[in-house]
């Protein structure tokens, strides 16, 4: 069996494995006809829950966007554009695509220098110019939504502290804008600009809500809806629902230390092939240098490198909970 058949055989696998993966995913009947009976009760019940809860659901529902891109429009772009913006670092799209290709071309340069193999250069090329700054792009965005998150219940209490000294919910976003620094300070800073150009407090707070696409802060920007449809008193809102952020913050912590050891062992069982090839190597580089120019040990590889990553990805899927 020659390079082509297996290459043929590996994407006919792939594409089975994507059609059954479709086939599983589809909707159900079951939740379907539950969703269905639930709208029915709370369009009829009389009980003040299911009308709180109907109002939440028509605040949701309302705050859903109505626009649609047409296919081709540059929203992969803009995606990007967007996700480096989240970052809070100021980065443009040209650096990093700069950064990204003159990773990719050096990386490919070395190995073709360094063993000779084109296909593995630019394999690898387009894998670390590719991989290595989105890896660092979504790790500067954890890093912004953690530090976001931690002093999120704070703005909220200055909010609470504001709104009960007799000051309109707009003058009390422009104190948690001067008052607190970090990403909090910084969104709630573009909120009230938005504001002051004209834009009402629910489109500010619902762009800002898109853009940064976090459950905390879309919790509060559900809050200010259903309080406006139903009334009642907002500064007590606002206190439970930082009371509400604050243990969620905790049970995802106590949820990461829960799950640090298999998340260790997942590392060090990943880990462990790149070292021991690496340490095999540097003691004897003729044993293992076949990898990079024969082709049957090259897709040989690169099955392996494809089974390793489907299973760091099931591992990761293992520890990773939702709250």
């Amino acid at each position: 069996m020659n390079m082509m058949q297996l290459v043929i055989l590996g994407i006919g696998a792939a594409l089975v494995l994507a059609l059954m993966a479709l086939a599983l995913s589809g909707p159900s009947a079951n939740r379907e006809a539950s969703r269905r009976l639930q709208s029915v009760r709370f369009r009829h019940s009389d009980s003040a829950v299911d009308k709180v809860e109907a109002q939440y659901r028509k605040a949701v529902a309302n705050r859903k966007p109505t626009t649609f891109k047409k296919a081709g429009s540059g929203s992969r772009i803009e995606a990007l554009a967007l996700r480096l913006h989240k970052t809070g670092k100021g980065w443009t799209l040209t650096q990093y695509l700069y950064t990204s290709l003159g990773l990719g071309l050096g990386v490919a340069l070395l190995i073709l220098i360094k063993t000779g193999a084109l296909l593995l250069g630019l394999g690898a090329g387009v894998l670390v110019g590719a991989g290595l700054p989105h890896f660092f792009v979504g790790r500067a965005i954890n890093k912004r939504k953690t530090s976001f998150v931690a002093k999120f219940p704070d703005a909220l209490e200055l909010l609470v502290r504001g709104l009960r000294s007799g000051l309109p919910i707009t003058e009390t976003l422009g104190v948690v804008a001067t008052e607190l620094p970090g990403p909090v300070g910084e969104e709630f800073k573009l909120v009230t600009d938005r504001i002051k150009v004209g834009r009402t407090m629910e489109e500010s707070l619902q762009e800002t809500a898109n853009r940064l696409d976090m459950a905390e802060f879309s919790f509060f920007c559900i809050t200010l809806a259903i309080q406006r449809e139903t009334g009642g008193n907002l500064a007590e809102t606002l206190a439970n629902l930082a009371d509400v952020l604050r243990k969620r913050a905790q049970m995802k912590l106590k949820i990461s230390a829960m799950s640090s050891e298999s998340k260790a062992s997942a590392y060090i069982v990943g880990s462990l092939p790149f070292i021991v090839f690496a340490l095999i190597y540097s003691i004897n580089p003729a044993y293992l240098g076949k990898f990079f120019v024969d082709e049957r040990l090259i897709i040989a590889g690169l099955g392996g490198l494809t089974w390793l990553g489907i299973g760091a990805w099931i591992m990761a899927q293992m520890v990773n909970f939702e709250i």
